[in-house]
């Protein structure tokens, strides 16, 4: 069905390809009270172009009631997909027996070790030796290694170079992380090193590299796939034209058609997934129909540590050892019931097994990203003093004799506590916006006066943008 916007065109919406609806109409009555009556279907948005919009509806959708009512109106639906995975998944744990029954038991028991294959250690000379550590024991896991990389370590460098070398073993792996970048990150690096990716999930969440990897551009790039259009062509073309009265032969066209579109179909299929070394996909994406009946010797979860344990558990059904790779000592995964945080939901599969089997973890010590005054804090705090940083970057500053960090009295800065209108700030988060989101206002002045300290003793010549910036800022009403 396609719907246009009559009212309000000014303000921008969020609907968008994929994205489930609901329709619902307003009627009012004679004392003036509005009353919002819901249809009991929900659609999926299959085109948006500014005010007009194609939606996808179920065959059960009262389509006559619609096209009937007054004052039609359309609102984004919550999505439950995600969710009655995750569901559908932890009861599946719950009840599992063979190889996922034995994971869930390992992961959550102290007293069972997990299992281990025992070799010489392989050396890798463009790695350092915490990384080339935790590429050995990746590959001596049998049932769970993790890969704890601290801001800076190279802990993609590390995950990717351990899958190539799972590959060498092994014909192919799925690559899952909690979110599409994620995804496209480690998809990024695996197909630099000249991998094959084949890219589960929909197109439109996938970024510009990656799109000509996904199994949807894979599909339409396969050289039967003219053959394959050519023949839904014809079966939309012969059901069109049925008659009332369909005889034999046409009941026996139609299914000799069906029946070599999906050999063909099953045959692309076949060749896409047989080429591919490495699928990818989101945790939730792993439950797409294509993995249908598909299994892999190894899982690798990349930013594990943000993703929720139910998440975790979609492909591991799939597989027969789990490799995780993150940092449980940054931000958690957002949980926003608190009755699913009591209840154990707030700790994520990663931060569970590090408890359980700090024998299957490897720490990756050196990083290479901030100088060794910036590190050292965390370091200290979190990582018990074990993260060091490169030689190449610790004393590394943009000006000479620079201070790598610096403490800030906001106190001293009086004058920055009025903007242009002379209304007195103060250094406290404000919530703005629908999505109250925080802002402070003199915080955010501070440091345009101290960039602009630091660009004229760097380079006076940039003053005046500076103070352009500065101008720009102090206007309320800038974005």
């Amino acid at each position: 069905m396609e719907v246009h916007r009559t009212k309000d065109t000014d303000i921008e919406h969020n609907f968008e390809f994929g994205r489930p609806v609901v329709f619902f109409s307003s009627e009012s009555s004679d004392s003036g009270e509005t009353t919002i009556r819901y249809f009991r279907f929900t659609g999926v948005v299959s085109y948006v172009d500014g005010d007009r919009m194609v939606v996808t509806l179920p065959d059960n959708a009262q389509i006559i009631d619609l096209q009937g009512a007054d004052n039609v109106g359309i609102q984004l639906s919550f999505d439950e997909t995600s969710y009655r995975l995750m569901m559908e998944a932890l009861d599946r744990v719950i009840r599992g027996k063979g190889r996922l029954g034995y994971l869930r038991d390992l992961f959550h028991s102290k007293s069972q070790k997990p299992e281990t294959f025992t070799f010489q250690p392989m050396h890798f000379p463009y790695l350092n030796a915490t990384q080339e550590q935790a590429v050995n024991e990746v590959l001596r896991a049998k049932d769970v290694a993790i890969v704890h990389g601290p801001p800076g370590t190279g802990k993609t460098t590390t995950l990717v170079e351990a899958i190539r070398e799972t590959l060498m073993r092994e014909n192919q792996v799925l690559v899952c992380a909690q979110s599409n970048m994620a995804v496209d990150w480690i998809s990024e690096k695996l197909v630099d090193r000249g991998i094959n990716v084949l890219r589960i999930g929909n197109p439109t969440h996938v970024n510009d590299k990656m799109l000509s990897f996904t199994y949807e551009r894979r599909f339409e790039a396969h050289p039967d796939y003219p053959q394959l259009w050519a023949l839904r062509k014809a079966i939309r073309d012969l059901k069109s034209h049925r008659s009332r009265r369909a005889t034999d032969g046409y009941h026996q066209k139609l299914e000799s058609l069906k029946s070599r579109a999906t050999e063909l179909e099953i045959r692309i299929n076949s060749e896409l997934f047989g080429e591919a070394r490495v699928i990818a996909s989101t945790l939730v994406g792993s439950a797409n129909r294509l993995l249908d009946g598909q299994k892999f010797g190894s899982l690798f979860i990349d930013e594990a540590a943000q993703a929720l344990e139910a998440a975790c558990w979609i492909p591991m059904r799939r597989v027969s050892r789990v490799i995780l790779a993150g940092d449980h000592c940054q931000l958690p995964p957002t949980v926003k019931s608190i009755a699913a945080m009591k209840a154990g939901l707030g700790k994520t599969l990663m931060e569970r097994i590090v408890e359980t089997h700090p024998e299957a973890v490897t720490l990756l010590c050196i990083q290479y990203r901030m100088n060794d005054d910036i590190m050292r804090f965390s370091s200290d705090y979190f990582y018990h003093g074990q993260v060091e940083s490169a030689p190449e970057v610790k004393f590394r500053g943009i000006l000479d004799l620079d201070t790598p960090m610096e403490w800030i009295d906001t106190s001293e800065y009086a004058e920055l506590s009025e903007d242009s209108e002379g209304e007195d700030l103060s250094f406290k988060e404000e919530f703005v916006g629908e999505s109250y989101g925080r802002i402070n206002k003199a915080e955010g002045l501070l440091t345009m006066h101290v960039l602009q300290q630091y660009f004229d003793i760097s380079n006076p010549s940039v003053d005046s943008l500076v103070s352009i910036l500065l101008m720009v800022f102090r206007d309320k009403n800038a974005t």
